[in-house]
This record gives structure tokens, sequence and C-alpha cells, in this order.
């Protein structure tokens, strides 16, 4: 049997039976960087703590689909400077969250590390657990900050970048880049066909379909890590769902781990004992663990449901201007490849993967050059934009306070809204012009500034009980080699996200005596450092889908991003520094939480914690494919996150009387669901189900749960339990 695969340890197997490429096989050349890489557990409360990313109160944390990750690489010139890139299992950056990382790296490291060097980039996933954002907007269905969300989120990135500091070591860096067809569809096509004709005719599709990916060689070691960018939405798992996961960008897929081979024809295989979990083992072995991270990029109108938008009354194509159903946009949603949100997951999950393995293998050319970076805070609530004109006239316009458009609240085919809101409206209604009014009326100067928008939430003019939404964000660019990586606080559209790519390769590459040949790579990193939602083209802008209504400053967000960011990329060119600009907020004393605590759990009389309430039949036996399930008596998972540790397990017996871990939290065939048989019971039941992968081998497995429960004294206790033993034939 397989021991416990992640994403990454596939990829650390797999490198031991692939031959490198020439260049990465050589250990004779000297390298021109050190390079770490580190990995550490952020997954927050699996109970009762709203999901980020659907904005539905009603999805709550209620157990694990797999665990969620902070992956960093760090770069250095042996000599120089160094960047940090962060790739974090969760919706999005969080602008209080990257001051507290910086402020504790700061505490370590004097200024080695700062927020001009380090980008911390979300993967997307709409199943993770919120509440760590600092604006009110954005903490509201999670009723108010969770600090237990926030916590555990800096406490993982600030450890993934001492792990990556630590094992700095001398090595080299691969860059590839291909094409992945089916991986992502554009969700918003009325909004792009109204991009110019001209502009539309120069790409052959209506999202980005290459992938980047950067591979890392330590000199003596080998291959240490992998880090891709890649635009889809993090929204193959719905709204409904309850179970903490990193969706497509964080697949665990131990079905497609296995069925590779090795030349010689013998199953790929970790030189790791199964009698201990794969993702501590190189710890304890004291050896680097492989990373590798699926990064967010321009995914901001980019849906994983590739089969497109149906209404799911009458099995007919959405509208395509409204994604409305007879009228109702609460009736259209996109359809996914596979036959449930777990399927859909798990494929394209497994196509990034066949692709960034392929690009891994494949990977020839090597970063040379310079490590370099620029940053700088903008307050985009009045940013000057100089825009150009026909005639080759220029007219000067200016970004606007934040606000939210009627479409917004219609939400996208990946999770429609509620009510009567529609995607393509750009005129509102009085009633629900009436119900935002009654947050804040906004001025007419806000109501022309973001026109065609109508204005449901003018959230950049709210301040009680405290700032509704950003004014102040960040722009960053990170230079390795000839690769530049634009770290932008939002989700940009794929046209969007193509001409700002454009404006700043062209700075880099169109001066004569430019460092930068025309082959450099240009990669966004998505929804980073802070997060301010959408941005689109100014004709997407004026279409008001949702992306549109979600453009929070206004029709010229793009064209300030553009402005701003090729200032940032002149600056690099010349080696100047930039004007800093404002310092953000830094609101946590601030924050209110009306997330009840956990105050005590208990269980029926003669009934202890970890006891079985349904258990596995006893001497039963099950095949590849059959699930095995078993629930226990449980208590709150707040009380124990288990970070670096695990909810559930599947052991198997070896030899006499020795129990083997060999699935966990980790692992896609294993699922932990949390359940309470009433709102303010203090019994709880924990149900682990275990679809028995194709690859496991024969013999004797049981099913173990662990957890913690809280006492009237408020005391924790852990306990564990675990079913009766089963076969697999």
């Amino acid at each position: 049997m397989f021991p416990k695969l992640s994403l990454c340890s596939w990829l650390a197997a797999l490198v031991l039976v692939l031959p490198l490429s020439g260049e990465a096989a050589s250990s004779s050349s000297v390298s021109d960087y050190l390079i770490g890489l580190g990995s550490y557990d952020i997954t927050g409360p699996a109970a009762d703590v709203n999901m980020m990313g659907y904005a539905n109160d009603q999805q709550v944390t209620a157990g694990i689909h797999f665990r969620l990750r902070a992956r960093a690489f760090v770069v250095a010139e042996p000599q120089g400077k160094r960047v940090v890139f962060v790739n974090l299992d969760a919706c999005m950056a969080s602008q209080l969250v990257m001051l507290k990382v910086i402020e504790r790296l700061k505490a370590r490291y004097g200024d080695l590390y700062t927020e001009k060097n380090v980008a911390i980039s979300g993967i997307h996933t709409h199943a993770g657990p919120g509440g760590y954002l600092q604006y009110v907007v954005y903490i509201v269905t999670s009723l108010g900050f969770v600090r237990q969300s926030f916590d555990v989120i800096v406490d993982g990135i600030e450890k993934s970048i001492v792990e990556a500091h630590e094992n700095l070591r001398p090595g080299s860096i691969f860059v590839n880049k291909g094409e992945l067809l089916d991986a992502g569809v554009n969700r918003s096509p009325s909004a792009y066909l109204n991009n110019p004709a001209g502009e539309r005719s120069k790409y052959k599709y209506d999202v980005d379909k290459d992938m980047t990916l950067l591979k890392f060689v330590d000199d003596k070691l080998g291959p240490v890590g992998s880090f891709n960018w890649f635009a889809t939405h993090g929204t193959s798992m719905s709204r409904t769902n309850s179970l903490i996961s990193g969706d497509n960008k964080d697949n665990e897929l131990l079905e497609l781990a296995a069925s590779f081979r090795s030349p010689s024809g013998r199953p790929t295989r970790m030189v790791l004992s199964v009698s201990r979990r794969v993702r501590n083992a190189q710890r304890q072995a004291k050896k680097p663990q492989f990373v590798a991270a699926f990064c967010q990029s321009n995914c901001g109108d980019v849906s994983p449901n590739v089969l497109g938008a149906f209404c799911i009354d009458t099995g007919l194509p959405c509208d395509f201007n409204h994604s409305t159903c007879g009228g109702k946009n609460e009736l259209c949603y996109g359809r996914g490849p596979g036959s449930d949100e777990f399927e859909n997951t798990r494929i394209i999950g497994e196509r990034q993967f066949r692709k960034a393995l392929d690009l891994f293998n494949t990977a020839s050319e090597k970063l040379q050059g310079s490590i370099d970076y620029r940053h700088a805070y903008l307050d985009f609530s009045k940013l000057e934009v100089t825009i150009p004109k026909k005639g080759g006239r220029t007219e000067v316009v200016k970004t606007c306070p934040a606000a939210m458009g009627f479409a917004f609240a219609a939400g996208t085919t990946d999770g429609p809204g509620a009510f009567d809101f529609k995607q393509g409206d750009d005129q509102g209604n009085l009633f629900w012009k009436l119900v935002g009014n009654l947050l804040k009326t906004p001025t007419r100067e806000q109501v022309d500034c973001h026109h065609p928008k109508p204005i449901l939430i003018d959230t950049g003019e709210m301040t009680v009980p405290y700032a509704w939404a950003p004014s102040i964000v960040p722009i960053q660019i990170l230079r390795i080699g000839q690769l530049i990586v634009l770290s932008v606080p939002g989700e940009l559209t794929t046209m969007a996200g193509r001409r700002l790519r454009d404006a700043v390769k062209a700075v880099l590459t169109n001066d004569g005596d430019s460092q930068f040949s025309a082959d450099i790579h240009v990669v966004i990193a998505g929804l980073s450092n802070t997060y301010s939602q959408y941005v689109t083209t100014p004709e997407e802008y004026q279409v008001q889908r949702y992306e549109g209504a979600s453009t929070l400053y206004g029709p010229h967000t793009l064209n300030a991003y553009i402005q701003e960011m090729t200032k940032l990329a002149s600056a690099l060119l010349q080696g100047q520094p930039v004007d800093p600009g404002p310092q953000p907020p830094d609101l946590l004393d601030k924050q209110i939480s009306l997330l009840s605590p956990v105050l005590l759990d208990a269980t029926r009389l003669g009934v202890h914690f970890g006891d079985s309430k349904i258990d596995v039949p006893r001497n039963a036996t099950f095949k590849s494919g059959d699930m095995v399930s078993a629930v226990f008596w449980s208590a709150c998972p707040r009380n124990d996150l288990m970070t670096e540790g695990t909810f559930s397990l599947v052991e198997m017996l070896e030899g006499k009387g020795t129990w083997v871990p060999a699935f966990d939290d980790d692992d896609f065939c294993l699922r932990f669901k949390w359940s309470r048989p009433s709102t303010f019971s203090a019994q709880s039941f924990a149900t682990i189900e275990w679809r028995i992968p194709a690859y496991t081998i024969p013999g004797v497995y049981r099913i173990r749960h662990f957890g913690a429960a809280k006492d009237i004294t408020g005391a924790i206790h852990h306990f564990t339990g675990s079913s009766s033993a089963f076969v697999v034939s």
C-alpha cells in the first residue's frame, strides 16, 4: 500500500523515478540562488464558522474534506536581495494578516523580510473558515471577526516562512509554461464580448489557458519543490458544502499518484515507511520536505464548472446576458465535469496536477539574473489616473471610494444569490435602493463616479463601527531573474490580466538598453496581500455583471492598476526607489465578534467521548470503491484545531499487533463530518467516511477518531476512539 501521499509528496515520489532534464541534473554549475521551501498547517475551526467566499450565512464549517496549508518559498542572492512568496490555502490574503505576519518577521529577522519583499497570495477556495479579514463587509456573514481563524493563518504563514528560511541552500530554479485547456471557462462571456473585437482577435480563448511553473532544485538533494500559477476559480465545491477544503487548488487525488509507474513498470513509491505519517516523516528525518503549491492568477471571470451554466428546473442553458432562468438567477448553476462537487473538485484538481507534472518533468529554462522587488501602498478611493483619448489626447480621471453594485447581490453561476437581483443590471430598482440607503445614501458625486454601476452598498463611505471596505491597498512586483510576479490585491478578469501583463512587459522590454529580453515570464498572483474584490476592463464594467458590480473603485480601476504597476516596473528597471505611500490601518483592536464560544461538551449518561455510536460491522469485509463509515461520540472541533495533526485516521494492522497510519485528514478519500443533534446541544458526533481507494493493499483496517472536549470548568480533555476491525479484500 502507498504511504499517505500529499500532492507535494506525489511530485517528490515521481522525481525519484523520472529523469531530470540535462540542465537540472547537472551539479557542476554554480548556483545563482539560495532556495528554501516550507509548509505549515493553517486549517481553521472545523465547526460553527461561516465559510469565506460565497457569502452564504448558512454555509458554516462542519468537518474536513482535507486540511489547508501555507506553502512558502524564499529565494535569495548569496550576498544580495531576497524575496518570499506564500501560497495560502484560503479564499484570499488579508491586510490584517499581512500586517501581523510582517510584525512577527521583523521581531525575528529585523528588516530582512518586510512588506516590500514578502507576498502572500490566496488560492481562492470558497471552503475555508472566514472571519480573518479586518473590513466589515467581509466578516458580516461570519458574525464578525473570528480570532481562531485569524491566529491559525498568521501562525501558519510565519512557520512556513521560518521553515523556508532555515532550509535555504544553494540551488537552481527552472521555469516552464504550457496550455491546460479543460480546467476553466468564462462565466461572464457577455461581458468579455464587450471588449474590442480587435483585442479579442489576438487571443484564441476567452480565458487564459497557460500554466506557468517553477521547479526548485537543490544542488545536493535534487528537486525540493514546485509552484505554479493557473487561473480558475476555487468553486468546484458548492455554496452548500460544509467541509473545509482546498477545492481544486489543493487536491489529494491518491488514485492518480498510485497510477504512475516507473520506467521499469514498478509502482512509484516514496522511500518512507508506511508506519509513519508522510507529512511528518521528512521532518523527523531532518530532511526538507517537498513543497508543491498550486497558486491563483487572474481568475476573476474563470469558472471550473466547465460544462457551462444550466437551469436546474428545465436543464436548458441559462439566459446569456443575465444568467437567469425564467427571470430568476437562483436557478442558474454552472456544471462541473463530475457527478457531484467532490468529483468536480477531484477532476479539475487532477487536470491541473497532470499539467503541472508534465511541466515539472520537462522544465529546462533556468532562471538567471537579479532578484529585486518594488512595493507601494495606494489610496484607491481618490487616485488620479491619466487615460488616453482619441487623437492622442489624454484625460485625468479619478477612482472612487469603494461601492458594490446591484449585480453583486446576484452572485455568479458558481454560486447564485437570492431575491430578484440579476447580473447585467445597470439600473437597479427602487426598493433595493431604499434598503441600501438605510445603511448609507451615496452622494451624487459617488453615484456619478461609479456610473453606470447602480450602487447597492456604499461600502467605501461607511465607517461604523469601523471601515467597511479598504481604501489603501498594496501593489507589488517581485523579480527572480527573467520571472516577474505581479502581486495584485484582487481578482482580475481574463482581459484585465492580459492588459496588465502586457503593459508591464512593455515597460521592461521596450527600452533599447533593457536588461530584460522579450521572452520574460510575467505572471499575476491574484488575491495577494489584501483583498479588494474584482478588477474588470472598463468595457466589461459597462455590462455590470457580477465582476463589474464588484469592481470596487469604479470604471477606471484597471487603468489605475496599470498606471501604478508600470511605475513600479519602471523603477525596478532603472534601479530607483518608489514612494511607499500611505500606511493601511491596523483595525485589530476594533474588531467585534458575535460567534458564541464553546461552553461545554457532553455525552449521554454512561457514554464516553470517543465511544462508537454506530460501529463498522464486526469482521465485515469490503473492497475497493466501497464506503466504510463509523460514527463516534465527539466534541466541538473548536476546542483543538489539531494543527499538524488529524481528527480522522485509518490504520492498517501490520504483523501481529501493530497498527500503522494509512490515511488521515489530508487524504481525499477520507472525510471527517461533525454534527450536533440540535443547534444548542452540548452533544455532538463525528462521522468518518472512508472511500476505499483502488490501490489499497488487502488487509485488516480500523477507523480512529481524535478530539478534545471541554468540561464545565472550561478544562480541555483529549480523547480517542476506534471502530471495530474490518477486512479490505
